[in-house]
């Protein structure tokens, strides 16, 4: 993909009719200032009957000056009214212009903008990893990814949150704000181009509409999702996810392990952080291996994936290793 710029993708959350909604408000504003300014001055108009304004007649008076509509039906007669227009009026009358018809174009214009760079990313990028959730979870699985190789701009992060996306982004990540459980938000990732999706949601029926979304768009992306609940694992699993990690129930395991077998939590964290003692990784048989028994290899193996089946380490069906199996292996970073 090109650089930072060209990919980071604007941020969803707000929409052209909520910036537009925003701009009538602040033109109502305006509008209310201006009656206020004329009615308080209403002994200085007539209208074409020479009668004196009521709060009806400064807020007609009000609203067509603004619109630049002046049918001369309501005049003002004294210097100080005609004064009051000059100073004040004609000023909110500019003000009032720009802020309902000048921004207003301008923010569909960017959000045109917007939309185009939206466009064009998704015509480009490939192969992508797209991380729902931008928490504790979800910033742990990144920095994996990045010690894995995989670049900065290849990671698409999106969150409900703007504040995090932000971080991401900053990050060198491509954000997108919104909800990862609604169709349009995923969408906008492309994840019908994605390599792989990380559900890291807070949640576990969030995470179980994120997984049913990403599957309902593409049935053939792996999907990692994180549950806190062990008995919410297998529900993950019928919603289409690919492989499911039980934060509570792996914590557990961890703690109880660390009373009588402290050393063998040490090893576990190491295995699981990469780029620094032991780490554990999955990689395909080289061709200088094919033929040899697993025990010869430098790295340990653990398991063997051949034909869709792992067999683990002592399997005697492993036999010699074969061109096509993928090895589960502990490897050394000295």
């Amino acid at each position: 993909m090109s650089d930072r710029a060209d990919v980071e993708l604007p941020r969803f959350e707000e929409s052209p009719t909520r910036q537009v909604g925003r701009r009538v408000v602040l033109a109502a504003a305006v509008l209310i200032t201006t009656v206020l300014v004329v009615y308080f001055d209403r002994d200085g108009y007539r209208d074409n009957s020479g009668n004196a304004l009521s709060l009806l007649d400064a807020t007609y008076y009000a609203t067509v000056s603004l619109s630049t509509t002046g049918y001369g039906d309501i005049t003002p007669v004294t210097a100080g009214a005609r004064l009051v227009n000059i100073l004040f009026v004609t000023p909110l009358r500019i003000l009032f212009l720009l802020i309902l018809i000048g921004t207003t174009l301008e923010a569909l214009t960017a959000r045109s903008r917007d939309e185009f760079r939206v466009r064009r990313w998704r015509s480009r990028v490939r192969h992508h990893v797209i991380v729902c959730g931008y928490g504790t979870k979800g910033r742990s699985a990144i920095r994996a990814l990045l010690a894995d190789g995989t670049p900065a701009d290849q990671i698409l992060v999106v969150d409900p949150d703007g504040s995090m996306v932000a971080e991401a982004t900053g990050a060198g990540h491509i954000g997108v704000v919104g909800d990862a459980g609604r169709t349009e938000v995923l969408r906008r990732t492309a994840v019908e181009k994605a390599r792989a999706v990380i559900v890291a949601a807070n949640r576990d029926d969030a995470a179980a509409l994120i997984v049913l979304t990403v599957r309902q768009l593409n049935p053939g992306v792996p999907i990692t999702a994180s549950v806190r609940e062990e008995e919410n694992a297998s529900l993950l699993r019928q919603s289409g996810a690919t492989t499911v990690i039980t934060s509570s129930a792996t914590s557990g395991r961890l703690l109880g392990l660390s009373c009588d077998s402290p050393n063998v939590v040490a090893v576990v964290e190491d295995l699981v952080t990469s780029g620094r003692g032991l780490d554990i990784t999955q990689r395909p048989v080289g061709p200088g291996e094919v033929g040899m028994d697993a025990r010869q290899l430098r790295d340990i193996v653990l398991s063997v994936s051949r034909g869709g089946r792992a067999l683990r380490f002592d399997d005697p069906l492993i036999g010699t290793l074969q061109s096509g199996d993928v090895l589960v292996v502990i490897r050394s970073n000295r």
